[in-house]
Protein backbone atom coordinates (compact mmCIF):
# COMPACT_ATOMS: atom_id res chain seq x y z
CA UNK A 1 0.00 0.00 0.00
CA UNK A 2 1.40 3.44 -1.22
CA UNK A 3 0.00 6.99 -0.48
CA UNK A 4 0.25 10.75 -1.83
CA UNK A 5 -1.85 13.97 -1.68
CA UNK A 6 -2.70 14.54 -5.17
CA UNK A 7 -5.04 17.11 -7.08
CA UNK A 8 -7.75 14.65 -9.06
CA UNK A 9 -10.28 15.31 -12.14
CA UNK A 10 -12.32 13.44 -13.94
CA UNK A 11 -11.10 12.95 -17.94
CA UNK A 12 -13.00 16.41 -18.54
CA UNK A 13 -10.24 17.90 -16.77
CA UNK A 14 -12.38 20.37 -14.86
CA UNK A 15 -12.70 20.96 -10.90
CA UNK A 16 -9.52 19.86 -9.27
CA UNK A 17 -9.69 18.45 -5.68
CA UNK A 18 -6.66 17.31 -3.44
CA UNK A 19 -7.04 14.09 -1.53
CA UNK A 20 -4.95 11.27 -0.28
CA UNK A 21 -4.62 8.60 -3.22
CA UNK A 22 -4.01 5.05 -1.94
CA UNK A 23 -2.64 2.08 -4.28
CA UNK A 24 -3.82 -0.81 -1.83
CA UNK A 25 -3.91 -4.66 -3.14
CA UNK A 26 -7.74 -6.10 -2.50
CA UNK A 27 -6.06 -8.00 0.36
CA UNK A 28 -4.46 -5.42 1.83
CA UNK A 29 -7.81 -3.43 1.62
CA UNK A 30 -10.42 -6.10 3.02
CA UNK A 31 -7.53 -6.40 6.38
CA UNK A 32 -9.22 -5.48 9.77
CA UNK A 33 -9.22 -2.22 10.75
CA UNK A 34 -7.40 -0.55 7.13
CA UNK A 35 -10.84 1.11 6.09
CA UNK A 36 -10.56 3.19 9.69
CA UNK A 37 -7.29 3.74 9.17
CA UNK A 38 -8.09 5.33 5.81
CA UNK A 39 -10.54 7.18 6.84
CA UNK A 40 -8.76 9.37 9.27
CA UNK A 41 -9.48 12.75 8.08
CA UNK A 42 -13.29 11.75 8.69
CA UNK A 43 -14.05 12.80 4.32
CA UNK A 44 -14.65 9.45 3.34
CA UNK A 45 -13.58 7.15 1.12
CA UNK A 46 -14.29 6.18 -2.69
CA UNK A 47 -12.88 3.88 -5.40
CA UNK A 48 -11.14 5.15 -8.66
CA UNK A 49 -10.31 3.27 -11.14
CA UNK A 50 -8.76 4.51 -14.03
CA UNK A 51 -10.24 8.26 -14.16
CA UNK A 52 -12.58 7.83 -16.88
CA UNK A 53 -15.73 9.12 -15.35
CA UNK A 54 -16.04 12.80 -16.62
CA UNK A 55 -16.88 14.59 -13.71
CA UNK A 56 -16.15 14.06 -9.93
CA UNK A 57 -17.61 10.59 -8.84
CA UNK A 58 -13.57 9.49 -8.34
CA UNK A 59 -12.38 12.21 -6.37
CA UNK A 60 -12.92 13.06 -2.71
CA UNK A 61 -11.58 16.41 -1.67
CA UNK A 62 -9.71 16.41 1.69
CA UNK A 63 -10.70 12.27 2.06
CA UNK A 64 -9.39 9.12 0.64
CA UNK A 65 -9.39 8.02 -2.74
CA UNK A 66 -8.67 4.04 -3.13
CA UNK A 67 -7.38 2.24 -6.11
CA UNK A 68 -7.23 -1.22 -6.60
CA UNK A 69 -3.77 -2.48 -7.77
CA UNK A 70 -4.33 -5.79 -8.31
CA UNK A 71 -6.94 -8.68 -9.57
CA UNK A 72 -7.10 -11.95 -11.30
CA UNK A 73 -8.65 -12.89 -14.64
CA UNK A 74 -10.78 -16.72 -14.53
CA UNK A 75 -12.31 -17.42 -17.64
CA UNK A 76 -14.98 -20.11 -17.44
CA UNK A 77 -15.02 -21.43 -21.09
CA UNK A 78 -17.99 -23.81 -20.51
CA UNK A 79 -19.97 -21.04 -18.87
CA UNK A 80 -19.40 -18.35 -21.57
CA UNK A 81 -18.21 -16.29 -18.35
CA UNK A 82 -15.17 -14.75 -16.56
CA UNK A 83 -14.70 -13.60 -12.93
CA UNK A 84 -12.37 -11.14 -12.43
CA UNK A 85 -11.08 -8.65 -10.29
CA UNK A 86 -12.70 -5.43 -10.25
CA UNK A 87 -9.49 -3.08 -10.61
CA UNK A 88 -8.47 -5.16 -13.89
CA UNK A 89 -9.08 -3.00 -17.01
CA UNK A 90 -11.23 -3.76 -19.82
CA UNK A 91 -7.93 -3.13 -21.85
CA UNK A 92 -6.86 -5.89 -19.73
CA UNK A 93 -9.39 -8.44 -19.90
CA UNK A 94 -9.54 -8.04 -23.89
CA UNK A 95 -6.05 -8.35 -24.24
CA UNK A 96 -6.45 -11.96 -22.36
CA UNK A 97 -10.11 -12.73 -23.49
CA UNK A 98 -10.21 -11.94 -27.74
CA UNK A 99 -7.51 -14.47 -28.26
CA UNK A 100 -9.34 -17.35 -26.45
CA UNK A 101 -12.90 -16.05 -28.98
CA UNK A 102 -14.26 -13.73 -26.36
CA UNK A 103 -15.70 -10.16 -26.11
CA UNK A 104 -17.37 -7.90 -22.81
CA UNK A 105 -20.39 -7.97 -23.39
CA UNK A 106 -20.76 -4.13 -23.42
CA UNK A 107 -17.91 -1.80 -23.59
CA UNK A 108 -18.38 1.58 -23.96
CA UNK A 109 -16.27 4.04 -26.34
CA UNK A 110 -12.67 3.75 -24.58
CA UNK A 111 -11.51 0.39 -23.19
CA UNK A 112 -9.53 2.17 -20.30
CA UNK A 113 -12.29 1.38 -17.79
CA UNK A 114 -12.10 -0.77 -14.85
CA UNK A 115 -14.46 -3.56 -14.04
CA UNK A 116 -15.50 -1.71 -10.76
CA UNK A 117 -16.22 0.96 -12.68
CA UNK A 118 -18.17 -0.54 -15.34
CA UNK A 119 -20.48 -1.89 -12.84
CA UNK A 120 -20.52 1.23 -10.50
CA UNK A 121 -21.42 3.43 -13.56
CA UNK A 122 -23.56 0.46 -15.07
CA UNK A 123 -21.87 1.43 -18.49
CA UNK A 124 -23.60 1.27 -22.08
CA UNK A 125 -22.54 0.39 -25.08
CA UNK A 126 -23.41 0.42 -28.89
CA UNK A 127 -25.21 -2.73 -27.98
CA UNK A 128 -27.89 -1.17 -25.64
CA UNK A 129 -30.57 -1.90 -27.89
CA UNK A 130 -29.75 -5.44 -27.72
CA UNK A 131 -27.86 -6.48 -25.10
CA UNK A 132 -28.76 -3.88 -22.82
CA UNK A 133 -25.94 -2.42 -19.75
CA UNK A 134 -23.25 -3.90 -18.16
CA UNK A 135 -25.25 -4.78 -14.78
CA UNK A 136 -27.51 -6.89 -16.74
CA UNK A 137 -24.76 -9.22 -17.53
CA UNK A 138 -23.16 -9.62 -13.82
CA UNK A 139 -23.60 -12.85 -12.18
CA UNK A 140 -22.04 -12.28 -8.93
CA UNK A 141 -19.79 -9.30 -6.95
CA UNK A 142 -18.43 -9.35 -3.90
CA UNK A 143 -18.28 -5.92 -2.11
CA UNK A 144 -16.83 -4.55 0.52
CA UNK A 145 -19.26 -2.99 3.11
CA UNK A 146 -18.55 0.31 5.27
CA UNK A 147 -17.82 -1.86 8.28
CA UNK A 148 -15.41 -3.74 6.87
CA UNK A 149 -17.19 -6.97 6.25
CA UNK A 150 -17.83 -8.33 2.52
CA UNK A 151 -21.17 -9.39 0.82
CA UNK A 152 -21.88 -11.61 -2.17
CA UNK A 153 -24.61 -10.10 -4.20
CA UNK A 154 -26.72 -11.59 -7.31
CA UNK A 155 -29.22 -10.11 -9.01
CA UNK A 156 -31.85 -12.34 -7.57
CA UNK A 157 -32.09 -13.36 -3.79
CA UNK A 158 -31.73 -12.25 -0.13
CA UNK A 159 -29.67 -9.09 -1.09
CA UNK A 160 -30.50 -8.11 -4.87
CA UNK A 161 -31.59 -4.93 -3.29
CA UNK A 162 -28.36 -4.48 -2.52
CA UNK A 163 -27.11 -5.77 -5.98
CA UNK A 164 -29.20 -3.59 -7.86
CA UNK A 165 -28.14 -0.25 -5.42
CA UNK A 166 -24.88 -0.82 -6.46
CA UNK A 167 -25.13 -1.19 -10.09
CA UNK A 168 -25.02 2.30 -11.08
CA UNK A 169 -24.57 3.26 -7.47
CA UNK A 170 -21.30 5.39 -8.50
CA UNK A 171 -19.47 3.35 -5.64
CA UNK A 172 -21.43 4.94 -2.53
CA UNK A 173 -22.42 1.52 -1.73
CA UNK A 174 -19.36 0.14 -1.09
CA UNK A 175 -16.10 -1.08 -2.88
CA UNK A 176 -16.50 -3.62 -5.77
CA UNK A 177 -13.62 -6.36 -5.29
CA UNK A 178 -14.47 -9.03 -8.28
CA UNK A 179 -17.46 -9.64 -10.44
CA UNK A 180 -18.34 -12.87 -12.52
CA UNK A 181 -20.07 -11.82 -15.63
CA UNK A 182 -21.43 -13.36 -19.32
CA UNK A 183 -19.04 -12.87 -22.46
CA UNK A 184 -20.22 -12.90 -26.27
CA UNK A 185 -18.37 -15.49 -28.08
CA UNK A 186 -16.15 -14.30 -31.14
CA UNK A 187 -14.76 -15.92 -34.31
CA UNK A 188 -12.31 -13.22 -35.53
CA UNK A 189 -11.51 -10.21 -34.33
CA UNK A 190 -13.09 -7.49 -36.93
CA UNK A 191 -16.90 -6.54 -37.47
CA UNK A 192 -18.77 -6.42 -40.53
CA UNK A 193 -19.42 -2.67 -40.87
CA UNK A 194 -21.88 -0.50 -42.64
CA UNK A 195 -21.31 3.18 -42.47
CA UNK A 196 -23.91 5.59 -43.96
CA UNK A 197 -24.12 9.28 -44.68
CA UNK A 198 -27.36 10.48 -43.13
CA UNK A 199 -28.74 14.03 -45.00
CA UNK A 200 -31.07 15.31 -42.05
CA UNK A 201 -31.99 14.65 -38.45
CA UNK A 202 -35.69 13.08 -39.50
CA UNK A 203 -33.78 10.54 -41.86
CA UNK A 204 -31.58 9.52 -39.26
CA UNK A 205 -34.18 8.50 -36.47
CA UNK A 206 -36.43 6.41 -39.29
CA UNK A 207 -33.06 4.52 -40.22
CA UNK A 208 -32.21 4.28 -36.69
CA UNK A 209 -35.49 2.45 -35.94
CA UNK A 210 -35.80 0.90 -38.89
CA UNK A 211 -32.01 -1.27 -38.44
CA UNK A 212 -32.75 -1.82 -34.66
CA UNK A 213 -33.47 -6.03 -35.36
CA UNK A 214 -30.43 -5.93 -38.03
CA UNK A 215 -27.05 -5.01 -36.21
CA UNK A 216 -26.49 -5.58 -32.77
CA UNK A 217 -23.99 -2.34 -32.55
CA UNK A 218 -25.47 0.85 -34.38
CA UNK A 219 -24.00 4.56 -33.34
CA UNK A 220 -24.60 8.17 -35.29
CA UNK A 221 -22.19 10.60 -34.95
CA UNK A 222 -24.48 14.23 -35.12
CA UNK A 223 -23.20 17.27 -36.92
CA UNK A 224 -24.53 19.66 -33.85
CA UNK A 225 -23.26 22.72 -35.78
CA UNK A 226 -25.52 21.81 -38.70
CA UNK A 227 -29.02 23.69 -39.11
CA UNK A 228 -31.79 24.32 -41.34
CA UNK A 229 -31.94 20.97 -44.09
CA UNK A 230 -29.24 19.88 -42.68
CA UNK A 231 -29.75 20.13 -39.37
CA UNK A 232 -28.92 16.58 -37.71
CA UNK A 233 -27.12 15.37 -40.01
CA UNK A 234 -25.35 12.10 -39.31
CA UNK A 235 -22.91 9.32 -40.40
CA UNK A 236 -24.76 6.30 -38.92
CA UNK A 237 -22.41 3.33 -38.24
CA UNK A 238 -23.64 0.03 -37.83
CA UNK A 239 -22.23 -3.54 -36.91
CA UNK A 240 -21.99 -7.30 -36.12
CA UNK A 241 -19.26 -9.44 -35.12
CA UNK A 242 -17.39 -11.03 -38.35
CA UNK A 243 -17.17 -14.76 -38.58
CA UNK A 244 -14.63 -16.30 -40.10
CA UNK A 245 -16.87 -16.81 -43.57
CA UNK A 246 -17.35 -13.77 -43.88
CA UNK A 247 -13.89 -12.47 -43.55
CA UNK A 248 -13.19 -14.59 -46.66
CA UNK A 249 -15.08 -13.57 -48.48
CA UNK A 250 -14.88 -9.69 -47.80
CA UNK A 251 -10.89 -9.83 -47.00
CA UNK A 252 -9.16 -13.10 -47.27
CA UNK A 253 -6.23 -11.61 -45.90
CA UNK A 254 -7.42 -10.67 -42.54
CA UNK A 255 -8.47 -14.48 -41.76
CA UNK A 256 -5.08 -15.69 -41.22
CA UNK A 257 -4.69 -15.77 -37.45
CA UNK A 258 -8.44 -13.73 -36.99
CA UNK A 259 -7.99 -13.45 -33.08
CA UNK A 260 -4.59 -11.86 -32.67
CA UNK A 261 -5.39 -8.73 -30.86
CA UNK A 262 -2.87 -5.95 -30.34
CA UNK A 263 -4.56 -2.70 -30.25
CA UNK A 264 -2.16 0.55 -31.60
CA UNK A 265 -1.70 3.78 -29.91
CA UNK A 266 -0.65 5.85 -32.74
CA UNK A 267 0.08 9.05 -31.28
CA UNK A 268 0.11 10.81 -27.47
CA UNK A 269 -1.22 14.79 -26.99
CA UNK A 270 1.09 16.81 -25.39
CA UNK A 271 0.86 17.82 -21.54
CA UNK A 272 0.26 21.30 -22.92
CA UNK A 273 -1.38 21.97 -25.69
CA UNK A 274 -3.71 25.08 -27.14
CA UNK A 275 -7.31 24.70 -26.94
CA UNK A 276 -7.65 23.79 -30.65
CA UNK A 277 -11.36 23.55 -30.20
CA UNK A 278 -13.59 26.91 -31.16
CA UNK A 279 -16.41 27.30 -33.42
CA UNK A 280 -14.38 27.61 -36.77
CA UNK A 281 -12.35 24.75 -36.04
CA UNK A 282 -15.44 22.54 -35.18
CA UNK A 283 -17.65 23.69 -38.04
CA UNK A 284 -14.75 22.89 -40.82
CA UNK A 285 -13.91 19.24 -38.95
CA UNK A 286 -17.54 18.38 -39.01
CA UNK A 287 -17.45 19.59 -43.25
CA UNK A 288 -14.89 17.84 -43.60
CA UNK A 289 -15.31 14.92 -41.31
CA UNK A 290 -19.22 14.69 -42.88
CA UNK A 291 -17.93 14.71 -46.47
CA UNK A 292 -15.19 12.10 -46.37
CA UNK A 293 -17.62 8.94 -45.61
CA UNK A 294 -19.10 7.28 -49.01
CA UNK A 295 -22.85 7.97 -48.94
CA UNK A 296 -23.00 4.26 -47.96
CA UNK A 297 -20.10 1.86 -47.18
CA UNK A 298 -20.11 -1.39 -46.58
CA UNK A 299 -16.64 -3.56 -44.86
CA UNK A 300 -14.57 -4.81 -42.02
CA UNK A 301 -13.03 -3.13 -39.16
CA UNK A 302 -11.01 -4.19 -36.28
CA UNK A 303 -12.43 -4.28 -33.10
CA UNK A 304 -10.41 -1.73 -31.86
CA UNK A 305 -11.29 0.58 -35.19
CA UNK A 306 -14.94 0.46 -34.20
CA UNK A 307 -15.40 0.59 -30.58
CA UNK A 308 -12.75 2.52 -29.22
CA UNK A 309 -10.98 4.79 -32.09
CA UNK A 310 -10.46 7.79 -29.79
CA UNK A 311 -7.95 4.90 -27.53
CA UNK A 312 -5.48 4.93 -30.44
CA UNK A 313 -5.17 8.94 -29.87
CA UNK A 314 -3.13 9.42 -26.09
CA UNK A 315 -4.45 11.34 -23.84
CA UNK A 316 -7.12 13.14 -26.58
CA UNK A 317 -9.02 14.95 -23.99
CA UNK A 318 -5.84 17.45 -23.96
CA UNK A 319 -6.80 18.88 -27.62
CA UNK A 320 -9.37 20.98 -25.27
CA UNK A 321 -6.80 23.21 -23.65
CA UNK A 322 -6.25 23.71 -19.52
CA UNK A 323 -10.00 24.89 -18.81
CA UNK A 324 -11.35 21.20 -20.04
CA UNK A 325 -14.17 20.18 -21.12
CA UNK A 326 -17.93 19.00 -20.85
CA UNK A 327 -18.81 16.01 -21.79
CA UNK A 328 -23.22 16.27 -21.33
CA UNK A 329 -25.27 13.06 -21.86
CA UNK A 330 -29.12 12.53 -21.22
CA UNK A 331 -31.62 10.24 -22.62
CA UNK A 332 -35.10 10.55 -23.54
CA UNK A 333 -37.93 8.09 -23.85
CA UNK A 334 -38.90 6.52 -27.37
CA UNK A 335 -41.49 8.58 -27.71
CA UNK A 336 -39.52 12.05 -27.30
CA UNK A 337 -38.39 12.34 -30.57
CA UNK A 338 -40.19 16.36 -31.53
CA UNK A 339 -38.48 16.77 -27.89
CA UNK A 340 -34.91 15.41 -29.34
CA UNK A 341 -35.32 17.27 -32.27
CA UNK A 342 -36.09 20.50 -30.28
CA UNK A 343 -33.08 19.88 -28.46
CA UNK A 344 -30.75 19.33 -31.64
CA UNK A 345 -32.30 22.81 -32.77
CA UNK A 346 -31.08 24.37 -29.46
CA UNK A 347 -28.02 23.41 -29.51
CA UNK A 348 -27.18 24.48 -32.94
CA UNK A 349 -28.67 27.44 -32.59
CA UNK A 350 -26.15 28.36 -29.85
CA UNK A 351 -23.56 27.60 -32.03
CA UNK A 352 -21.17 25.95 -29.71
CA UNK A 353 -18.20 24.05 -30.67
CA UNK A 354 -19.01 20.09 -30.27
CA UNK A 355 -17.35 17.52 -32.29
CA UNK A 356 -17.37 14.13 -29.99
CA UNK A 357 -21.49 14.18 -30.69
CA UNK A 358 -23.00 10.52 -30.44
CA UNK A 359 -26.60 9.46 -30.66
CA UNK A 360 -27.77 5.90 -29.41
CA UNK A 361 -30.73 3.72 -28.84
CA UNK A 362 -31.47 2.69 -25.40
CA UNK A 363 -33.45 -0.37 -24.90
CA UNK A 364 -34.86 -1.39 -21.66
CA UNK A 365 -32.80 -0.59 -18.23
CA UNK A 366 -31.36 -3.26 -16.28
CA UNK A 367 -33.20 -3.09 -12.68
CA UNK A 368 -30.86 -0.20 -10.85
CA UNK A 369 -31.93 2.26 -8.72
CA UNK A 370 -29.89 4.99 -10.21
CA UNK A 371 -28.34 3.23 -13.98
CA UNK A 372 -28.76 5.58 -16.08
CA UNK A 373 -30.17 3.86 -19.20
CA UNK A 374 -33.97 3.55 -19.86
CA UNK A 375 -35.59 3.10 -23.66
CA UNK A 376 -35.41 5.65 -25.53
CA UNK A 377 -32.40 8.01 -27.25
CA UNK A 378 -29.34 9.36 -25.59
CA UNK A 379 -27.87 11.87 -26.84
CA UNK A 380 -23.76 12.45 -25.98
CA UNK A 381 -22.46 16.04 -26.12
CA UNK A 382 -18.74 17.83 -25.75
CA UNK A 383 -18.18 21.03 -25.20
CA UNK A 384 -15.04 23.03 -23.70
CA UNK A 385 -15.18 24.53 -20.12
CA UNK A 386 -15.68 27.80 -19.32
CA UNK A 387 -17.81 29.21 -22.57
CA UNK A 388 -19.68 32.17 -22.23
CA UNK A 389 -23.18 31.30 -22.10
CA UNK A 390 -22.62 27.37 -21.66
CA UNK A 391 -23.97 27.63 -18.23
CA UNK A 392 -27.20 29.33 -19.33
CA UNK A 393 -27.57 26.58 -22.44
CA UNK A 394 -26.97 23.54 -20.15
CA UNK A 395 -29.68 25.04 -17.46
CA UNK A 396 -32.29 25.37 -20.77
CA UNK A 397 -31.40 22.20 -22.13
CA UNK A 398 -31.99 20.51 -18.54
CA UNK A 399 -35.24 22.13 -18.45
CA UNK A 400 -35.76 20.22 -22.02
CA UNK A 401 -34.99 17.03 -20.91
CA UNK A 402 -37.04 16.94 -17.79
CA UNK A 403 -40.26 18.08 -19.61
CA UNK A 404 -40.17 15.09 -21.31
CA UNK A 405 -39.43 12.78 -18.69
CA UNK A 406 -35.51 12.25 -19.28
CA UNK A 407 -32.84 12.22 -17.11
CA UNK A 408 -28.85 12.79 -16.86
CA UNK A 409 -25.78 10.02 -16.59
CA UNK A 410 -24.36 10.65 -13.49
CA UNK A 411 -20.65 9.15 -14.93
CA UNK A 412 -20.61 12.02 -17.18
CA UNK A 413 -21.96 14.86 -14.98
CA UNK A 414 -19.78 17.36 -13.95
CA UNK A 415 -22.29 20.59 -13.50
CA UNK A 416 -25.83 18.84 -12.44
CA UNK A 417 -28.29 20.23 -8.81
CA UNK A 418 -29.48 18.06 -6.52
CA UNK A 419 -33.27 19.54 -8.28
CA UNK A 420 -32.46 17.93 -11.79
CA UNK A 421 -30.84 14.34 -10.01
CA UNK A 422 -34.24 14.15 -7.96
CA UNK A 423 -36.32 14.60 -10.98
CA UNK A 424 -34.60 12.80 -13.74
CA UNK A 425 -34.12 9.24 -11.07
CA UNK A 426 -37.82 8.18 -9.24
CA UNK A 427 -36.25 5.55 -7.27
CA UNK A 428 -33.49 8.18 -5.41
CA UNK A 429 -35.24 7.68 -2.55
CA UNK A 430 -35.12 4.04 -2.52
CA UNK A 431 -31.59 4.05 -3.57
CA UNK A 432 -30.53 6.35 -0.30
CA UNK A 433 -32.56 4.51 1.99
CA UNK A 434 -30.29 1.29 1.15
CA UNK A 435 -27.67 3.17 1.36
CA UNK A 436 -28.43 4.20 4.83
CA UNK A 437 -28.67 0.85 6.04
CA UNK A 438 -25.15 -0.44 4.70
CA UNK A 439 -23.61 3.28 5.42
CA UNK A 440 -25.08 4.41 8.43
CA UNK A 441 -21.91 6.85 9.09
CA UNK A 442 -21.33 7.63 5.65
CA UNK A 443 -18.33 6.09 5.14
CA UNK A 444 -18.23 6.22 1.35
CA UNK A 445 -18.26 9.38 -0.18
CA UNK A 446 -16.72 11.88 -3.10
CA UNK A 447 -16.93 15.57 -4.25
CA UNK A 448 -20.25 14.32 -6.84
CA UNK A 449 -22.01 12.64 -3.91
CA UNK A 450 -21.74 16.15 -1.97
CA UNK A 451 -22.83 18.09 -4.91
CA UNK A 452 -25.78 16.42 -5.47
CA UNK A 453 -26.94 15.24 -1.97
CA UNK A 454 -26.41 11.81 -2.27
CA UNK A 455 -25.10 11.09 1.45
Amino acid sequence: MNSEQLALTGWGRTTPSVASLVNISADELTQPGVLDRLDHAGRGIIARGMGRSYGDPAQNGGGTVVRISDGEIAVNSAQGSVRVGAGISLDTLLREIIPLGWFVPVTPGTRFVTVGGAIAADIHGKNHHVDGSFGSHVQQLTLLLADGTQQTLSPVGKHADLFWATVGGMGLTGIILDATFSLIPIETRHCVVTNERVPDFDTLIDKMIASDHLYRYSVAWIDLCATGSSLGRALLSSANHATLDELRSMNPKQTMDPLAYSPPTLADIPSIVPNVINKLTIKAFNELWYRKTPKLQHHTETLTAFFHPLDMVGWWNRLYGRNGFIQYQFVVPDNAIDGLRAIVEKVAAHGHASFVNVLKRFGPGSGGYLSFPTSGWTLTIDVPSGVDGLDALFTELDEMILAVGGRHYLAKDAQLTPGVVNAGYPRLDEWKAIRRTVDPRRRWASDMARRLDLL
